[in-house]
């Protein structure tokens, strides 16, 4: 057994100094609000958002159902937990993408799990759910939200930094990773 390290990125904005524009969703998506009786789509969502890619590395969990289903319970079920800023994308073909988001302060917001399914890809549908998940904590009076990316998500980490997020700090994960055989 070996170790692998992910280099990951802490981005924030600060929700007093960005204009941030109202989320446009292609023809036949719609927004659909938090709702504990969809948590069991949001998994979904999240498994095949995350299941084929880098994230599912960083966080195996992210590769089956069951991790996924479990993270959402823990996220759902804590105290911080911020129905206005979680959303799933609803559309003609079924559920798109999911975010959700926590409350660590008074001040200070959380991104959870920007997740969008592969063939629904391209259309905006990421930028769509952090916009109305800052539209959210800003309702809610919250001045700044953080998120954490792993470095080699580049569409992820060039939306971000689109939206005005800033780089804050580089860390890195380590991941126990079976050694190759020989």
């Amino acid at each position: 057994m070996g170790v692998a390290y992910y280099r990951r990125f802490r981005m924030e904005i600060d929700l007093g100094n960005v204009d941030l524009p109202e989320p446009v969703l292609p023809d036949g998506f719609h927004f659909r609000p938090w709702d504990s009786e969809d948590l069991e789509r949001h998994a979904q969502v999240k498994l095949q958002s995350f299941c084929d890619e880098i994230d599912s590395r960083v966080f195996p969990c992210l590769g089956e159902f069951t991790g996924c289903r479990k993270l959402m319970q823990e996220i759902s079920r804590q105290r911080s937990f911020r129905p206005e800023t979680t959303w799933l994308i609803v559309g003609p073909d079924g559920d798109a993408g999911t975010i959700q988001g926590l409350a660590h302060s008074r001040s200070l917001g959380a991104i959870q799990n920007v997740g969008v399914v592969p063939g629904c890809r391209g259309q905006g549908l990421g930028r769509s759910l952090v916009l109305k998940n800052l539209a959210g904590f800003r309702d809610v009076g919250l001045e700044r939200v953080y998120l954490e990316v792993t470095a080699e998500n580049l569409p992820a980490v060039s939306l971000y930094d689109s939206l005005g997020f800033r780089l804050v700090r580089t860390m890195y994960k380590a991941v126990k990773v079976e050694a190759a055989r020989v």
